[in-house]
């Protein structure tokens, strides 16, 4: 096979696997099977929560580089709350290199704002296309976690206003040979505002063969106190958008029907405050839930807790997609979602999943109570869901069906 591509460069705020989230997913299952097809596929990102240089991860090509979060004033725990989340920095090296980048044929933004603007600058003066993937928020973010994440910018002199003109940064959708929505909403919204530039619907993928065929004994082996326990499991970053909250609050109304059921939450802090609510609410029920504040991408226990589990729940208060019920649906787990975002878009009520609306604590109390104690409805749901992953979601599909829709020009 001759690619259409010998080098497509993506860009993106940071990638470090202490992080780690559903963009990071996205971006290093689509570079590793690019360069499975014989493309070049390095991932150019911030040096946030890391260090500048290069770095092979697993078998992925990282270049990070040195970064400035263009506000003055700003206090050390300001910028941290801007790197967690919601940061829009600039990094001159970066452009520097792109710029220098002279094997490349197409950069993939995953990233708006001055970085966008930074691929944009690039694949113009290097007259290749470019590309932008929207992972969720440009027209579908609450307005509340918007303000939210702006907050420690307020009453700042934003210095790299100039810099943010220069690079074009708010062309960098106009300019975009496409642009890819992860989610059926925002490609909807995105559609309708841009009716005469190529907008694709895009869903995420899943590392099938991993959780599949993952080992339940890799995660009970580092939590030994679970292994005989029915688990209900999350995995999603702790911050407001994902309503960990909700959850706790739903499981903790259930939990003395259903005795030997285990509420587990993985993911990695990226709200203090938001944190520290959710300690509070899991004090109140210590032996029936535990909270695991994050596990390495490349750690089997991930897969393994997966497996090790009877039933996922995703509580969350804004989804671009949902990438966890494709690997929940690849683990053969029956699921129970919040109805929002682009969870509809991919998933079918009473087929694949359990649906209940956003907030409502007693229905999701309700949804997990129906599939303890329905083993029926619950192979069902995961027999479904495992087809479907398998049949339209796993990476290699979803990397051979972005190429065909990559734009081959630049947009002029």
């Amino acid at each position: 096979m001759n690619p259409p591509f010998r080098r497509i460069v993506h860009v993106m705020r940071r990638f470090v696997p202490a992080k780690w989230g559903g963009t990071e997913s996205v971006v290093f299952h689509l570079a590793r099977e690019f360069s499975r097809l014989g493309i070049e596929s390095p991932i150019y990102a911030t040096a946030m929560f890391s260090r500048p240089g290069k770095e092979i991860f697993r078998g992925v090509e990282i270049h990070r580089f040195r970064y400035s979060l263009p506000w003055w004033g700003l206090a050390p725990a300001a910028r941290q709350a801007l790197e967690l989340k919601g940061g829009n920095p600039l990094s001159l090296p970066m452009l520097g290199a792109l710029m220098r980048d002279r094997q490349a044929s197409l950069i993939h933004a995953h990233v708006q704002h001055r970085l966008g603007g930074t691929a944009r600058f690039a694949s113009r003066h290097l007259k290749i296309p470019y590309a932008v993937s929207i992972h969720g928020g440009h027209h579908t973010l609450p307005g509340e976690q918007t303000s939210r994440m702006l907050a420690p910018t307020r009453g700042k002199f934003e210095w790299g206003r100039l810099a943010g003109m220069a690079l074009g940064a708010r062309r960098t959708l106009d300019d975009a040979g496409a642009i890819f929505c992860v989610g059926q909403d925002e490609y909807e919204a995105m559609r309708a505002e841009r009716p005469n530039q190529a907008v694709h619907y895009q869903p995420n993928g899943v590392d099938l063969p991993r959780f599949r065929d993952a080992d339940r004994a890799d995660f009970f082996s580092k939590f030994p106190r679970l292994s005989d326990k029915k688990l209900i499991l999350c995995v999603s970053r702790v911050d407001p958008q994902k309503n960990q909250i909700l959850l706790v609050r739903a499981f903790a109304a259930i939990a003395a029907a259903l005795p030997d059921h285990h509420l587990v939450l993985i993911g990695a802090e990226v709200d203090e405050e938001y944190g520290r609510r959710l300690r509070t609410e899991i004090a109140a029920l210590p032996d029936r839930i535990t909270w695991i504040p994050g596990l390495a991408p490349d750690d089997p226990a991930l897969p393994g807790a997966f497996r090790a589990a009877a039933i996922f729940a995703l509580s969350s208060s804004h989804e671009p997609f949902g990438i966890v019920i494709l690997e929940a649906w690849a683990a053969s787990l029956p699921v129970v979602a919040t109805r929002v975002g682009g969870i509809p878009g991919f998933t079918t009520p009473e087929k694949n999943i359990l649906l209940v609306a956003d907030g409502d604590d007693q229905a999701l109390s309700a949804a997990l109570l129906r599939l303890a104690q329905d083993p029926g409805l619950a192979r069902h749901l995961a027999e479904n869901g495992a087809r479907l992953a398998a049949e339209r979601y796993d990476w290699p599909a979803i990397a051979k069906n972005l190429l065909s829709l990559y734009p081959k020009s630049p947009r002029l």
